[in-house]
């Protein structure tokens, strides 16, 4: 295979670059396939980028490799790729603004993963606009797993159900889980946060065994961190349908109740991260789990 070649993706000209280069060693998985897996998740996935600045991590010599967090567009990013300049809440070097890249349509998908761009980040809120989701995210401390996740992530459900707010859940593609709720977009990140903290004092003080609220790593072994902060203006969350820098190609995968129902019994729905080839079967079966937080939701209750 040539080193370098060029396609043409939805009318744009592109140069693709070592597409048998190996980025998951322990699979054989190479970037050809991870351009491949991007194209065609793409119809669920960019609803889910469309109108985010888009925080990349990039591995240029696989999984295995360095990488870097990248926010900025890079040097020789081409003049059809949307960019936005926008504050930079929290930027560890102090910029005040950066130079965002939006991934709206497949060729700026295509570009990022031949750049190996292998995972995708977002913030809860489009541009220029208040948070439209609220994402809590469910971290396990060893020896707790998925499987305690999943317990959290039926409890937690119940509770925001109680308040009105619908919940969707997906694996991390790690060793965790996160749950989406739609939301109204008219409430800002400082709120959408402290709803999401208190919820989660709450399920620590009806089961201090399982549920810890606070960052402190030496309160988590054995117990699921409820990490609410993901609502915060400086933080962003995986993309669903995003590949994670693991031995294995998985993915941010989204799931049903019931598979985390299975998961919380043991079962294997949702108790191991889900690899690329699957969730593309996944979707081909059941379309997008997620499409629900693209319609909008309730606003959360007031403190």
């Amino acid at each position: 295979m040539p080193e370098r070649f060029k396609v043409e993706v939805e009318g744009r000209s592109l140069e693709l670059s070592n597409l048998d280069k190996v980025l998951f060693p322990k699979a054989g998985f190479t970037k050809g396939e991870v351009i491949d897996y991007y194209t065609r998740i793409a119809p669920v996935l960019l609803p889910h980028l469309a109108d985010r600045a888009l925080t990349r991590i990039r591995f240029p010599n696989g999984v295995e490799g360095s990488s870097f967090f990248e926010k900025n567009a890079p040097a020789a990013t081409p003049s059809w790729v949307r960019t936005e300049n926008l504050p930079a809440p929290g930027s560890s070097k102090g910029r005040e603004t950066i130079d965002y890249v939006v991934a709206d349509d497949l060729p700026t998908l295509v570009w990022l993963a031949n750049l190996a761009a292998l995972e995708l980040h977002i913030p809860q809120w489009k541009i220029g606009a208040h948070p439209d989701l609220m994402v809590v995210d469910l971290d396990p401390g060893a020896p707790a797993a998925l499987r305690q996740c999943c317990e959290v992530a039926l409890l937690m459900r119940d509770r925001l159900a109680a308040d009105g707010i619908d919940s969707y859940p997906k694996t991390s593609g790690k060793k965790g889980m996160q749950l989406c709720c739609p939301i109204a977009g008219t409430q800002d990140a400082e709120d959408v946060s402290g709803y999401a903290r208190r919820i989660a004092r709450e399920l620590e003080q009806a089961h201090p065994k399982l549920v810890v609220s606070k960052m402190a790593k030496n309160l988590r072994p054995g117990k699921v961190f409820i990490d609410w902060s993901q609502n915060n203006a400086a933080k962003t969350t995986v993309a669903p349908y995003s590949l994670r820098a693991q031995a294995v190609p998985s993915v941010s995968t989204p799931l049903t109740w019931d598979e985390v129902a299975a998961g919380a019994a043991g079962r294997r729905p949702a108790t191991k991260p889900y690899p690329a080839t699957e969730v593309l079967r996944r979707v081909e079966k059941s379309g997008d789990l997620l499409a629900p937080l693209l319609d909008g939701g309730p606003e959360l209750p007031a403190a």
